[in-house]
């Protein structure tokens, strides 16, 4: 995703102040936000997204504030980099290129944690694995890896309501965050990112089909994954 964005017609405009370009330019101050513990809104290669540090309870604890989420749905995480994945869950067990394959990309993989994942048990209390992104989206990506962590990440939205393809979709939620990054209007749709669940050897599920399930299911099969077809 370019760093060249088309703004999206918010109508009031910037009057909280909170409005930024989601250019390389601001993405520096977007990553101090984020170690402070604050609340952004992002876009990624999907949906906008509310991102905060992984291992801030405080912070993790503010998104299902903004959001009215339940607290026993959990979140996703989001790295700069495939090679950080490793970094918060297990991955030996996977074929060898199958996550360079998939990602970066509209796929969210869900591994298990594993003993050597640095994440804060606090997140997602009670499970033993986690969905992880990397977005096709530059500007996601820089600011978690200069997070030096990885991103809570979550739709921005109120919860069970339509998902933001545009940062005027969620306005209402502006004065919550410590800066709203605008991508303009993001191309995909609302169906939000392809969740396939990698935690068993040699096999997927696709738990939510999102907008590439052909194209991941291709990739999956391609690496002799075979479908989980167990309830």
């Amino acid at each position: 995703m370019s760093w060249t964005v088309e703004k999206c017609e918010v109508g009031v405009g910037n009057r909280l102040g909170v409005v930024r370009p989601a250019t390389e330019d601001h993405a520096q101050e977007a990553v101090e936000a984020v170690k402070a513990g604050k609340v952004v809104a992002v876009p990624t290669d999907t949906l906008y997204g509310f991102a905060c540090d992984a291992c801030s309870l405080e912070a993790v604890h503010r998104i299902y504030e903004i959001k009215g989420r339940k607290y026993t749905s959990p979140l996703a995480i989001c790295v700069g980099d495939v090679s950080d994945i490793r970094r918060f869950a297990f991955t030996d067990h996977l074929p060898h290129g199958l996550l360079d394959a998939l990602l970066p990309g509209p796929v969210t993989v869900v591994l298990q944690r594993g003993e050597s994942s640095i994440l804060e048990k606090s997140l997602n209390p009670g499970l033993e694995s986690i969905g992880v992104r990397v977005p096709d989206c530059d500007f996601i990506r820089v600011v978690a890896r200069g997070s030096g962590s990885a991103l809570a990440l979550t739709s921005a939205n109120l919860s069970g309501q339509p998902s933001s393809v545009c940062i005027k979709d969620f306005e209402t939620l502006w004065e919550h965050c410590a800066h709203v990054y605008d991508g303009g209007v993001l191309p995909s749709g609302r169906a939000g990112s392809t969740v396939v669940d990698l935690t068993k050897l040699g096999k997927y599920k696709i738990l939510r089909p999102g907008s590439a399930k052909e194209e991941t299911v291709t990739i999956l099969e391609q690496h002799s994954l075979l479908e989980d077809t167990a309830a």
